[in-house]
Order: C-alpha cells, then sequence, then structure tokens
C-alpha cells in the first residue's frame, strides 16, 4: 500500500472544472466561461506537440479512424457548426473546413473515410484556421446576449458544448496518439508520465449490500449534461461483492499465460469474432522483446508496471471474467452501471474540489498515465473514480424523460443499438463533464479507450435495458410515413416522389442520383430502381441510421402510438415493396445540405424533397446546386412552404412576406435564385402527404412539385 501523505503535499495545478451555470450575474459568467474555452482550448493544442513529425499528423493511427490532423481541425469547427445553429454567429470562418473536419469521428457506416476524398490541409493552416476560431468564440462571449440563468434552452448552450466536446476529443485523441508509431511521437514535460511501481496486490472482494439507485440529472441542474444524463431512472439493486482494486496487469497476465487468447471459450460470439478478425495475442498496449513485457504509454515504451490496471477493450475484459469464473467457481462479471453507482456511494465519494488536486488519478491533476492501483484509496475501494475508466455489461440506453437536443441531434442517438456499452469512472485525462459522477460516455465493444475494468460476484444476471430506436416516437413517424401504410387514399409520398422524378428523367441518363434531405431513405432506394448508384444524405444521423440498416438488413422494427401509452408494433421489409434489388445501389451519408462537401457532385437528378424550408441558409443551398448536376441533369424541389423561424431566420426566407406592397411567395424567391443555371419545365403541382401521429390524428399537408433542367453552361 502507498501512503498519500506525501502526495498530499504536492499540489499540482487544477485543470479548470466543469463550470456552476447557475451564476446570475452576466459578467461573472463571461469571465469563467472565457477561462474554461482558452484553457480548454490551449490544452488540446498542446496534446498535438507530442507529434514529432509531418506522417504523425496525416497517417492513420488506425484503419478506422481519420488521421490526427482531422482530431486538430474537428473540435474548432465543432464550434462553428454549433454557434452557426445556435444563432450565436451568422458567417462561417472557412465553409471547406467546416464540412471537410464536421464528420467521421465514430466508426459508422456513414462516416465518410475514404482517404480520396480528403486534401488534407497543413498544419500551419488548421492551426491558424484555430487561432480565428478562438478569436470568433472570445469575441461572443465578450458581446453576445446573456440573458441569464443558463440552461439547457439558452443559445450559450452551445458554447459549453462546445468546449466539452473538446474535452472528450482531448481524451480521444490521446488514444489515437497512444496508437500511433513510436518513432512519430516524443515526451513532452507537459504530460508526463507516472514512474511508481511497486508489487500488485493480492486479490481482494469488497461485499456491498442492496441499495437503490436514482439516476437522472434534472433539467434545472446547474452544470452542463449531455442529453443522455437527463430523465430519470430508479432501481433496486441486489446485494454483491466487487473487486478493491482495479484488475492489474499481474492478474491479466495469468490470463494470457494461461492461453487466454487461444480458448475460444472464454470469448462470447462478438468478441471471438473480433479476436480472430485482428488476430489479438495480448491487449492492445503490451510490448514483448527479449526483456519481457513492455507497456506502450502515450509517447514511450516502459517495462511493465505490473501494478497498474490493464487496459483492454469490452471484449478482452469479458472473457477475462469468463476464465476467472471457471478457474474459482464463483458467479465472476463485469458490474452493470448500476451496481457501479452502488460501488461510488459506498465509497462515500464526492465531486472534485475545485481548486485542489483530486484523490484520484483524474481531470490531469497528476500525470499523463495510469498507476498503480493501490495508490489511491477511495472508501474501502481504490479507484473508483480515475485512473481508467471501467467497463460495464450495460449498453448504453435512455432514461425516463429522455430528450435529443437540438444542437446536436447525434451525439447519443446513434448508439442507442445494442452495440454501444457505458464505462464509469473516467480515466487520468477524463476532464470536466467526463469527471462528473453523472457522465456516461460508450463506446463500441471492440475500441479501445484509457480503459479496463473491475469485477463483481454476483449471482444475479444483468438484465438489459429497453434500447430506444424502436420506440424513438419522431423516427417511428418517419418509418411508417416512407415505408408504412397509406391514409385516407393518399400515396405514399416518397415513392410518388420518385415516380415523379423517374418520369422526369425519361431518355435522359440515369448514372447517378442524389436524394437529398432523404429522411429515412425511401425515396432513394425507389430511385435506384432505375439509376446505377444513388446517394441518400440527411443531416440526421438518426434518420440516416435507419436507412443504414434497411440497406444492410433489408428489414427495421418500429412502435408507433395509437393512444397514450398504447403501442402498435410493425416490421417492414424492402423484399414486400419490390426494392430488396435496390440495396446494392444505394449509400447514405450524412451532410448539411448548406455547406456539402464538394465531391457530392455530377449528378444526373438531385432531388430535394420537403427540404428548402428547413434550411437555415435555403439561398445559399439553391445558389450552389448547379454545380452539382450535370448539364441537361434535373432539379426536383418539393415544398410545402412552411416558413418557420425555429428552422430560417427571417431574413433568409424566399418568400412568404411582403415586398414594396406586393407578395412575394417561396416559388417567386424559388424562380429567382435558379434563374441563370435552369429552367422551369413544367408548372408546378400540388402532391398531398400524410404523417400518422396517433391512430385518429394525422397531419394532412400539400407539398408543392417542380422539375428544373440543368442548363448548358455559357
Amino acid at each position: 500500500m502507498h501512503d498519500l501523505t506525501a502526495m498530499d503535499r504536492y499540489s499540482p495545478p487544477v485543470f479548470l472544472r466543469s463550470p456552476d451555470l447557475s451564476v446570475m450575474d452576466a459578467n461573472i459568467l463571461r469571465q469563467t466561461l472565457r477561462a474554461y474555452f482558452h484553457e480548454t482550448f490551449s490544452r488540446y493544442e498542446q496534446l498535438f506537440e507530442v507529434l514529432a513529425c509531418d506522417e504523425a499528423w496525416y497517417h492513420k493511427p488506425i484503419s478506422l479512424r481519420h488521421p490526427l490532423i482531422f482530431y486538430f481541425g474537428h473540435t474548432a469547427t465543432f464550434f462553428v457548426n454549433k454557434l452557426v445553429v445556435a444563432g450565436l454567429v451568422t458567417r462561417r470562418i472557412n465553409p471547406a473546413f467546416e464540412s471537410m473536419f464536421a464528420i467521421g469521428v465514430d466508426e459508422m457506416s456513414w462516416d465518410d473515410l475514404d482517404e480520396s476524398h480528403y486534401d488534407w490541409p497543413t498544419v500551419a493552416a488548421v492551426q491558424a484556421y484555430r487561432d480565428q476560431v478562438r478569436a470568433m468564440v472570445d469575441e461572443v462571449l465578450a458581446h453576445a446576449p446573456a440573458a441569464l440563468p443558463l440552461d439547457w434552452n439558452h443559445p450559450w448552450w452551445a458554447i459549453v458544448m462546445g468546449i466539452e466536446h473538446e474535452r472528450i476529443h482531448l481524451e480521444t485523441s490521446s488514444v489515437l496518439i497512444r496508437q500511433q508509431r513510436l518513432e512519430w511521437v516524443k515526451p513532452h514535460p507537459a504530460w508526463p508520465v507516472c514512474r511508481d511501481t511497486g508489487q500488485p496486490p493480492e486479490d481482494e472482494l469488497v461485499p456491498v449490500p442492496a441499495g437503490k439507485v436514482a439516476l437522472g440529472k434534472p433539467r434545472h441542474d446547474p452544470f452542463y449534461g449531455w442529453d443522455n444524463e437527463y430523465g430519470e431512472h430508479e432501481a433496486d439493486v441486489p446485494a454483491f461483492a466487487a473487486s478493491r482494486y482495479l484488475v492489474s496487469n499481474a492478474q491479466f497476465a495469468a490470463f494470457v499465460e494461461d492461453g487466454g487468447y487461444q480458448n475460444d471459450a472464454w470469448w462470447t460470439e462478438e468478441g471471438l469474432a473480433w479476436r480472430r478478425f485482428v488476430g489479438a495475442r495480448h491487449p492492445e498496449f503490451w510490448r514483448e522483446d527479449a526483456q519481457g513485457w513492455k507497456l506502450r504509454l502515450m509517447t514511450e515504451v516502459v517495462d511493465m508496471p505490473w501494478d497498474w490496471p490493464v487496459e483492454v477493450n469490452y471484449h478482452e475484459a469479458k472473457a477475462w471474467c469468463n476464465w476467472r469464473a471457471a478457474g474459482t467457481g464463483e458467479p465472476v462479471r463485469l458490474p452493470t452501471e448500476d451496481e457501479w453507482y452502488r460501488i461510488y456511494a459506498e465509497a462515500g465519494l464526492t465531486e472534485l474540489p475545485d481548486h485542489a488536486s483530486a484523490q484520484a488519478n483524474l481531470h490531469l491533476d497528476w500525470w499523463a498515465s495510469s498507476c498503480p492501483v493501490t495508490r489511491f484509496a477511495q472508501g474501502n475501494f481504490y479507484d473508483v473514480t480515475g485512473n481508467v475508466w471501467q467497463w460495464t455489461e450495460t449498453p448504453i440506453y435512455p432514461f425516463d424523460g429522455f430528450e435529443v437536443h437540438p444542437y446536436y441531434d447525434d451525439f447519443t442517438v446513434p448508439t442507442f443499438d445494442g452495440r454501444h456499452n457505458l464505462m464509469k469512472g473516467g480515466s487520468w485525462i477524463s476532464c470536466g463533464n467526463e469527471a462528473r459522477r453523472e457522465a456516461r460516455y460508450a463506446f463500441r465493444r471492440h475500441f479501445f479507450q484509457h480503459a479496463g475494468f473491475r469485477y463483481v460476484v454476483s449471482a444475479v444476471l444483468p438484465e438489459n435495458p429497453n434500447l430506444y430506436y424502436e420506440s424513438d416516437r419522431q423516427l417511428s413517424e418517419y418509418a411508417e410515413f416512407h415505408y408504412g401504410d397509406t391514409y385516407f387514399g393518399v400515396a405514399n409520398f416518397p415513392r410518388e416522389m420518385a415516380r415523379i422524378a423517374l418520369t422526369a428523367m425519361q431518355g435522359k441518363p440515369r448514372r447517378r442520383a442524389l436524394d437529398l434531405g432523404c429522411a429515412v431513405g425511401r425515396a432513394t432506394f425507389e430511385l435506384a430502381r432505375e439509376f446505377d448508384h444513388v446517394t441518400g444524405i440527411d443531416f440526421s444521423a438518426r434518420f440516416i441510421n435507419l436507412g443504414v440498416a434497411l440497406a444492410a438488413s433489408g428489414s427495421i422494427r418500429y412502435s408507433l402510438v395509437d393512444e397514450g401509452e398504447l403501442m402498435s408494433y410493425y416490421q417492414r421489409d424492402l423484399a414486400s415493396l419490390g426494392l430488396d434489388q435496390t440495396r446494392s445501389r444505394v449509400e447514405f451519408m450524412q451532410g448539411d445540405a448548406c455547406n456539402l462537401k464538394d465531391h457530392y457532385t455530377d449528378y444526373d437528378l438531385i432531388l430535394a424533397a420537403n427540404l428548402i424550408d428547413r434550411l437555415y441558409r435555403p439561398l445559399q443551398f439553391l445558389q450552389d446546386v448547379h454545380r452539382r448536376i450535370v448539364p441537361g441533369g434535373l432539379l426536383v424541389i418539393a415544398t410545402p412552404w412552411t416558413w418557420l423561424e425555429s428552422h430560417t431566420d427571417r431574413e433568409n426566407w424566399l418568400g412568404g412576406f411582403k415586398r414594396n406592397g406586393e407578395n412575394v411567395t417561396g416559388l417567386d424567391g424559388l424562380k429567382a435564385a435558379l434563374a441563370g443555371h435552369f429552367r422551369l419545365l413544367s408548372e408546378p403541382r400540388e402532391v398531398p402527404f400524410v404523417i400518422r401521429e396517433t391512430r385518429r390524428k394525422f397531419q394532412h399537408t400539400l407539398s408543392q412539385v417542380t422539375v428544373w433542367e440543368r442548363l448548358a453552361d455559357v
């Protein structure tokens, strides 16, 4: 055991904590957020100072992620994109960067990771851009109206969101640097590693009595939270026992030496598939040479510290638990999220102090590495928080009352898929929101973070929570709108739009089509009946995910509200719609119609159905769209002209107002915007659509459809 007395005398600088947003003095709040922003922005840039050469910036550390230059730019563009959405700024700094660096963080089907689509800028150019973003955020903090209190609905929420987002990437980028080639990184005095190591402790179990957990942040909580933290969850947790320490490298080595990576019996089906695919034979950060085992840290390799926590993905942690259970005859497994909160309560923990070092290897208060599992006692446990994240058995799920934040609708929802497990407790570099008790972060089970595990012994099997996608009301209503029944004799709208477009294309080439604002994708599949390839793009990852799922499996399930809490359940498949053969000819991508990447071009057809009056800059889209269509190609636009300031600022409406005493309609604005590059092929037509809300409530709307032919360039 280690005595903390000497450590208590050491007071490293405290990296600013996530601030209390309930301050009612606007000047104090501006100063607080400005300090929090600048310290975070600078610390993030300091992380990249460990890169020793250009290769480190532009070669992917792992194949499923972008190179590090992307992440250097990504957090800055996030500020711009979110401040535009929040209405705090009206002009972009660099639209090309704000498209290039916007999407592609997680390994998902719509991540456009084909490097042929990217011409990465120089490090100096990205640094100069970051300097511009720093000045822009500074200007907003200094002069934007700051009506208080600052809460979930306040435009300034986007500023705090950007800061906390950058702190997340401070951690995830450090993992990628740890996976980069060693000769391309270098030690740095701002990132000191722990040099302490000793004998690993003996195994010990600590009983945790039965108790209740009540989780979920209230809306009035004074600290920033991500959408998945809000709502309500209560549970009675039966008694169990938990390991006093995190599982050490020494404990995990026994599994490795016993052939744990060769014995299929210890691995789940998913874990076995991962292990075989990557050929794993030991933890990711272990290295072996003639002198024995070593450990890769962020910028160096050290002799194996056997008393440090092992760092593994979920599959490896789960396999170790299965091996341990077989060897001891006890029901060993990973804890659930609820059980971790019972351990937290039994340890008597509270939030980190604002101005003193944590009694945990957390928030960069101590080192830029792990440390011995015997270093930080917390009640009867060690490292309930800090050192490394701890994998749980719980796939991330929504609490009752979950809502998507409109500024970032795809932060959590795409992870409600049963394939992202929660991690708790934080690591040595977990900062800001990540270090708070309510933090809920989940990663794919094969991902590596600075993550390890503790184990529990319990005869109670964990129950998987009810995941969200099949009950996401808006998503389900759109699934029904696209793939479900028709109502009141009104034809299926996405199918009808595709039919209109295909009829207009008679005699024209049908190579490539773009379904822009595709929502959940029915028109994308319908166009692929006759087009060689169709791309569906939507701003919402929630919607895109359903199209991806249909293209992959051919079927979806969802529930619809009948009355109150009464639901009906549906399964739809492409085969019954005659669309199964189109699956190989479609792709779905997430994108912003007002700021599309340059390679989305050379289309014979662009369909933009019910999109124009939902754009924040419709004129910007219309003035750019001709570049993306071949001469003679068609642009089909459908819109009900439902102008709402929640989507489009009044000054950006195309119509729906008087000018010089005369009515200006959306069609008038559309004709003016497209003049010079398009000609209208026929008079507008009205196409109805119906959206089911409940068994007895429906929306009936008329959408005005126009078909435009791209003129040849003069």
